[in-house]
């Protein structure tokens, strides 16, 4: 009797192991169809609230190698005390491959301003009073995060009204450098007779563009550095004949090609709003089409202008201060005593200048993401179910553009925000 329970039981668990294989076999055949797409980029959480104003920004590349490069180059000066410099920029010429990036930055970054001047007038755009916080949809959130001044007295709510274009993004301001290397800084007396144009416009001349109102100095051969010190024995040659890898920005044939696409779409829609309508519930089917049309290349070129920007400031040196948000495009930043920030009495209101960011230059002002304009207002207690998002890309996905593959773990899309009814079961 106990062999035969033996027997059974031994039968059954052969049974058991021969679909256990068969299950693992099964599962290894498709285990290459049900794996996980790779994604090419990588996850990103909402972004930090905004620093202390008493601390300062980050270091881009650790202040360890800051040092060792420093100790290298001086060893590389004692032992070499004039020498030319080959590598451009530094040496004084331009980078060949990056003159046709420039050229592609300068012009998405105007059908960029074109086309958000158009979304602007369909998609709200919201503004806080009292400080920099900035709202897509028809009405303001409800988030307490105002630290404008006397923000306290209201329990930090914001106080909203319609804003505009220069509310999305902000393009920082620098001095225009005519000798980036020659003459790399601005004393604090030139501060009113040298023009301040837009940081990312001066990385484009700096790198290639020749814009008639911003000259600057184009050299054909690299210069020297003299114990640390640059030396240009090149002899002063007219505008007419130094233009050695001069390229013009007006008649640039063969860099127009790259773009053209971007260029079609503003044209097609000049008269999106001719009618002045103020509720993207009032246009028609045509017109959303169109406006779905203008969104998609708005944010190509965005992310064109970006791209580019950031490509140029690998080989172009950008400056920022570590206290307030002063930019200089440039070897060096600029002498002004300007600097307000925390601890520039010890500085004599010098800028504490560091490596630059992209954020520096474009700052992309992020915003709480919402799912509908028409839908209510965002609650206060339930903002930690809440993604956000660059205010460039969510004024574009909410006129019809695709949400950037970038941006969709920040937006937090695949989380389902509870309603304002479930406030007291969640929070």
């Amino acid at each position: 009797m106990r062999a035969t329970v033996i027997s059974s039981q031994l039968a059954l668990l052969n049974r058991l192991s021969h679909r256990l294989n068969s299950g693992l076999s099964f599962t290894s055949v498709t285990s290459p169809v049900e794996e996980q797409p790779d994604y090419d980029f990588p996850y990103s959480d909402v972004p930090n609230p905004s620093r202390i104003k008493s601390e300062r920004k980050p270091y881009v590349t650790p202040m360890k190698v800051l040092i060792a490069r420093a100790k290298a180059e001086r060893e590389a000066r004692k032992a070499q005390p004039c020498r030319v410099l080959e590598e451009p920029p530094d040496n004084g010429l331009l980078v060949p491959e990056l003159v046709e990036v420039a050229h592609r930055v300068y012009r998405a970054r105007g059908y960029l301003l074109s086309g958000l001047s158009q979304l602007v007038r369909v998609i709200p755009v919201l503004r806080c009073e009292l400080c920099n916080e900035v709202h897509i949809g028809y009405v303001g959130h409800e988030i307490r995060t105002c630290t404008g001044p006397k923000s306290w007295l209201q329990s930090a709510t914001h106080v909203w009204r319609r804003g505009g274009v220069r509310d999305v993004f902000r393009f920082a301001k620098c001095f225009h450098l005519y000798d980036r290397v020659g003459k790399p800084r601005v004393l604090h007396d030139e501060r009113f007779s040298v023009p301040r144009v837009p940081a990312i416009v001066e990385l484009c001349i700096q790198a290639g563009l020749d814009l008639e109102k911003y000259p600057t100095k184009r050299r054909t051969k690299p210069v020297y550095c003299i114990e640390g010190r640059i030396a240009d024995f090149e002899s002063v040659v007219g505008d007419n004949e130094g233009g050695g890898g001069r390229y013009s920005f007006e008649n640039g044939n063969p860099l127009m090609d790259s773009s053209s696409m971007l260029m079609k779409p503003v044209e097609k829609i000049q008269n999106l709003v001719e009618n002045k309508i103020s509720h993207i519930e009032e246009l028609s089917d045509e017109e959303r089409n169109k406006l779905r049309d203008l969104s998609k290349h708005t944010l190509d070129s965005w992310f064109e202008m970006t791209s580019g920007a950031k490509k140029i400031m690998e080989k172009y040196v950008v400056n920022a201060c570590g206290y307030c948000p002063e930019v200089q495009v440039g070897p060096k930043g600029h002498k002004l005593r300007m600097c307000k920030a925390s601890k520039h009495q010890s500085r004599n209101g010098l800028h504490a200048w560091q490596e630059a960011t992209l954020d520096d230059i474009v700052s992309p002002n992020y915003v709480w993401h919402v799912e509908d304009l028409n839908g209510p207002a965002l609650n206060n207690n339930l903002k930690r179910y809440y993604g956000k998002a660059p205010a460039v890309v969510e004024l574009c996905v909410h006129a019809g553009a695709p949400v950037p593959d970038q941006y969709r773990s920040m937006m937090r899309l695949d989380v389902v925000s509870p309603g304002r009814d479930e406030v007291d079961l969640v929070a």
